[in-house]
């Protein structure tokens, strides 16, 4: 298999405010959100991150995604550093968030001309793939309409082809299919498997472990930052079922956790 990723001792922390310390009833003045996390996902296939909440997920693939700098360790993509070749990286991926917001006033079809610009695509790459995507999402005939006055639904497809538009190698998402009804959730994961047929490497969060399931091919488990299951999902699975190793998982965390508070 040829890899796609690689993540690298990754660590990453964050300073606390006064408030945020006594919401979280802690005294610590910084919070480790990444506690050295290593992991390699490969073309052609879909690589799942759990993780409860405030595991260190998203700011994993915030910084798989450049959008922040890890304080140590690295992320490789095809040979690029995201620390040391971060503008070359971004020509590379796709990454999109529930949290994604696109420009209420602007229509599909002007936004999609104006990101694919940025990339540099020229115009007739522009119009071909706008083509595809526009039909594979079925946007075609909201492309002259406001975002503001588009379906949840509609308005997820449109975030997703604006992440994908200049063909990336690697696809990150983050709750790809939060707060969509089933037919949007169900496009967006036929989605998913044509790219992993197509050869990309895809790292995919969700707290729906029925997804999970359904589409990865490997699994990554986090807690406070750090791995505590790898494997693939069919293995992991063939005496007891995601939900089960998660919860499992988790408890023996606290634990461990507790008992070594107490010592």
């Amino acid at each position: 298999m040829v890899e796609g990723l690689k993540v690298i001792n990754l660590k990453k922390t964050f300073k606390l405010s006064a408030k945020q310390q006594k919401l979280e009833k802690t005294k610590d003045k910084v919070r480790k959100a990444v506690d050295g996390l290593s992991f390699e996902a490969y073309k052609g296939e879909i690589y799942g991150l759990l993780g409860p909440n405030g595991a260190g997920k998203t700011t994993t693939l915030r910084v798989i995604a450049t959008l922040i700098k890890p304080d140590e360790g690295d992320v490789i993509i095809d040979g690029l550093s995201v620390v040391k070749d971060a503008g070359k990286v971004r020509g590379k991926i796709g990454f999109l968030t529930s949290d994604m917001k696109l420009e209420a006033f602007f229509t599909p079809n002007y936004l999609f001309d104006f990101f694919a610009s940025l990339y540099g695509m020229s115009e007739d790459k522009i119009k071909s793939r706008k083509e595809e995507l526009f039909k594979m999402f079925g946007i075609d005939e909201f492309a002259e309409v406001k975002i503001s006055d588009l379906s949840s639904g509609m308005k997820q497809k449109t975030s997703l082809a604006m992440s994908i538009l200049h063909d990336p190698d690697l696809i990150v998402f983050d709750e790809p299919t939060n707060g969509l009804d089933v037919t949007t959730a169900k496009t967006v994961t036929d989605f998913l498997l044509r790219m992993r047929d197509e050869g990309k490497t895809i790292i995919l969060s969700s707290h729906v472990l029925s997804l999970i399931e359904k589409v990865c091919d490997r699994v990554g488990i986090i807690m406070r930052g750090k791995m505590v299951v790898e494997g693939r999902v069919d293995e992991l699975t063939k005496e007891k079922d995601l939900e089960t190793i998660f919860i499992e998982s988790a408890r023996e965390v606290e634990f461990n956790e507790k008992r070594t508070n107490s010592n």
